[in-house]
């Protein structure tokens, strides 16, 4: 405010004192702001004119003393103002004053039975006081007395932890607040009482659980077991589809159609009745299986109350162990077969139970205990298995047996059990099991072979055909046939198949779920002693015992051929049945395993046919070996030959595969060809002309065209190769019609024409041979003529061959 009026007052009126009034203007500003002075002192010193300055300075001096004045005239009359207030307010003290000496009068004269009325409150109080004792002590006995009341009712309700509970508020909050001494002498003597009534109640609830525990375990063991066993059903039901589907994927049928299929989940639970309906409830409100552990639950929770939580475990494990080992006794009025299943189920049920027990049951049984429990269990049952499998003769019981033993496996398994001590006695056992499979199967092949009527199956209805042909994959066309079909095969045929595929599924079932998860090795070890041992065996004392006729031995040649088909669907059924991919059976396929009496079969049926043939080829005995000329038509017997191999060739082909049938009628033509070169041999045949050879020609010649005749039936090698049953009668003829048979000499002509030739029969044929000219009394006529060069070249082999031999 100050610093404002100065710069006023020092502003220039006028231009011509304007440095003067800036110095001026400059020392008042510095005064007002408290500034250093120093520079205005130096610079007027330096200028020599300091009476300019200290002419500012009175300048600046007059200024402020005429502000001091005008401040100080208007604090003057601020000062006069407060001093008419005071005197006014003196008034009003005086009234206040008078007013507070009435007013304290006043309260004097009230307060007075104010005070008689508090003396009065004061002792009420302390009646007030003594009056809430007594109801605080009365209200403590009430409850007391509901407390006990409450006591006396879950005691009578069976509630004993409840009951236990109120009894321990009583005993650690109220007793000792109790005010009756009579009333705490009794509850001190009771209680006691009470817990040990509880504690007998609790332990006859138990003992009763353990009795009963025995029948659910049983029932939820023969459950459990039951549903792994529907679970395994579903999962072979999926197999089944899985190899329909690859079957067709093989066979390239494009027109199938593949559709996903939901099924619903059906859970291990789902056997038990919903909302408890199959009378068991856990107390837990779910779980896999329903069943009652409420009264152990209770009975361990009121001895851990009472305080007995350790001597109430030991109790229970030793109770447990003791039912344990009841169940392993097995009954020896009753059969093993009959009662397996129960003595497996109750195990089973055991164990479930104390595996529920051990994961919800709060420490009542430790881990370790469960697990020597299930050594104990896997120990016994092992003992029992190998006892009763080792008196078992039966195949099927076997079967049966095993197949529990997986399912409780897998069973007990899913509980985390340790099972594979119990694999191990199935596994122990597979020989057996197989041997006494192949035994029944002997049986079977046995009876099934014995009734056959050596007759083509009649098949009346698809139906029949599917289940007799297309189930073995015995069919040699995708087209079905039209009905009533006659099978090429006889009807023990499809017996042996079903025969042989019931032992593959039972081989395969054993095997399934007992431990070894490749085991396809094992199936084709069994299946092949089966096919090689057994039906081969069987088969050939059929062949040697059995087959009288042609047809007969014809109709078991068209069987073999048929199982040797069924033999490739048999691996085929074993891999998918074993879960391997067909091309790895495929690349292990061995030879055929009954080829012994595929043998068998095609031999009796040959050696029934030459048989057949000796009887028109002893008509050979009618040929003219000195005829004057040739036959034009061929000897009796070739004609006789020919009309049966004719009649054989349109009967056979209707029931014998073209391989077969080649077969056969190699041996055939050939033992036709050994008879032709026999009959030259023999001794009976002294000697023979040229005619009689050119009639032999000609006999082959018509057997060469009928074999020539047969490529509608074969393939054109096949026909050809049938040609080689007359090799070494052709080469023999064609030696004995050669104009220089000297040439047989010659190894390369010999390599190339005459291979199958044996030497010693050469000679032997050779000098039977005669000239025309040779005969009775032709040599007066022809004495002295010169000799044929045939004849001498004939000669000539014969003393070569001699000397070699």
């Amino acid at each position: 405010m100050y610093s404002s009026k100065t710069r006023r007052k020092i502003v220039p009126a006028n231009g011509e004192e304007s440095g003067d009034k800036l110095d001026q203007l400059l020392l008042s500003s510095a005064i007002c702001n408290n500034e250093d002075l120093g520079p205005f002192v130096r610079k007027t010193f330096a200028s020599g004119k300091p009476e300019i300055l200290l002419h500012h300075l009175r300048h600046f001096a007059r200024s402020k003393e005429s502000e001091i004045e005008e401040v100080c005239k208007a604090h003057y009359q601020d000062f006069i103002l407060a001093v008419d207030d005071l005197r006014s307010l003196l008034s009003d003290v005086d009234s206040l004053k008078s007013s507070l000496s009435e007013s304290n009068s006043k309260l004097q004269s009230v307060s007075r039975p104010l005070l008689s009325s508090l003396d009065a409150f004061v002792e009420t109080r302390n009646v007030s006081k003594n009056v809430n004792l007594a109801l605080e002590s009365v209200r403590t006995c009430i409850h007391l007395m509901e407390v006990c009341s409450r006591a006396n009712h879950h005691l009578s309700n069976d509630n004993y932890y409840m009951a236990l509970k109120c009894v321990g508020s009583i005993e650690t909050q109220l007793l000792d607040k109790t005010p009756s001494s009579t009333l705490k002498r009794m509850l001190e003597k009771n209680i006691p009482e009470i817990r040990s009534h509880i504690e007998r109640k609790v332990s006859k609830e138990f003992g009763d659980w353990l009795v009963e525990i025995r029948v659910v375990s049983r029932n939820l063991g023969q459950l459990a077991i039951g549903q792994a066993s529907s679970a395994r059903q579903r999962e072979e039901d999926l197999r089944i589809k899985q190899r329909q589907a690859e079957e067709q994927s093989r066979l390239s049928l494009r027109d199938c159609v593949y559709a996903l299929e939901e099924e619903e989940e059906d859970e291990l639970g789902g056997g038990i009745g919903e909302d408890g309906k199959s009378g068991y409830s856990n107390g837990e409100g779910g779980g896999i299986f329903g069943f009652d552990l409420t009264r152990l639950y209770r009975a361990y929770h009121i001895n851990q109350t009472l305080g007995l939580e350790d001597r109430f475990k030991q109790y229970y494990f030793e109770n447990r162990k003791l039912q344990l080992t009841s169940d392993f006794q097995v009954s020896s009025m009753t059969p093993f077969l009959e009662s397996h299943q129960t003595f497996f189920a109750q195990i089973a049920g055991f164990f479930i139970v104390e595996d529920r027990v051990l994961r919800t049951g709060g420490g009542l049984i430790s881990k370790l205990d469960v697990e020597n429990l299930w050594d104990t269990a896997v120990g016994k049952m092992c003992s029992v298995l190998e006892d009763q499998f080792s008196r078992m003769q039966t195949a099927n019981h076997l079967l049966l047996i095993k197949d529990y033993v997986s399912l409780l496996g897998v069973t007990l398994r899913r509980y985390g059990y340790p099972v594979d001590a119990l694999l191990d006695v199935l596994s122990k056992h597979r020989d057996k099991y197989h041997e006494l499979l192949l035994s029944d199967c002997r049986k079977q092949i046995t009876e099934a072979l014995s009734a056959d009527k050596f007759e083509q199956m009649l098949m009346k209805k698809e139906y029949e055909y599917v289940m007799n042909v297309l189930s073995f994959q015995l069919q040699t066309s995708d087209i079905i046939p039209a009905f009533p079909y006659v099978a090429p095969f006889s009807s023990t045929v499809p017996d042996c198949c079903r025969i042989v595929r019931s032992f593959i599924e039972d081989s395969v079932s054993f095997m399934s779920y007992s431990g070894q998860l490749d085991f396809y090795e094992v199936v084709k070890k069994y299946l092949n002693r089966l096919l090689s041992e057994v039906l081969d065996g069987a088969l050939l004392k059929l062949i040697n015992t059995s087959v009288h006729g042609v047809s007969q031995a014809m109709q078991v040649a068209a069987n073999m051929a048929v199982l040797e088909r069924a033999c490739d669907f048999f691996s085929r059924h074993a891999a998918q049945l074993s879960g391997i991919p067909l091309r790895m059976a495929e690349r292990s396929r061995r030879l055929f395993p009954l080829s012994k009496a595929r043998d068998a079969a095609e031999d009796m049926l040959s050696g029934l046919l030459k048989a057949k043939v000796d009887g028109f080829m002893s008509l050979i005995e009618n040929i003219n070996w000195m005829a004057d000329e040739p036959p034009q038509s061929g000897n009796e017997y070739v004609n006789e030959v020919m009309i049966y191999l004719e009649t054989l060739v349109s009967t056979a082909q209707q029931i014998l595969p073209a391989d077969v049938l080649r077969r056969v009628l190699q041996e055939i033509l050939s033992h036709i060809s050994e008879m032709i070169i026999g009959a030259l041999f023999s001794d009976s045949v002294k000697r023979f002309n040229i005619n009689a050879i050119m009639g032999i020609d000609i006999d082959i010649r018509f057997l060469e065209s009928f074999a020539d005749n047969q490529g509608p039936l074969f393939s054109d090698g096949e026909a050809e190769q049938l040609k080689t049953a007359f090799a070494e009668s052709r080469q023999l003829i064609n030696l004995l019609l050669s104009n220089h048979p000297e040439n047989f000499l010659n190894p390369v002509i010999r390599e190339r024409s005459y291979n199958t030739l044996d030497y010693r029969k050469v000679v032997t044929i050779s000098e039977k041979l005669r000239d025309p000219s040779d005969r009775l009394f032709g040599t007066f006529g022809s004495r002295g003529a010169k000799q044929n060069p045939k004849k001498k070249s004939l000669d000539a082999l014969i003393k070569r061959l001699r000397e070699i031999s």
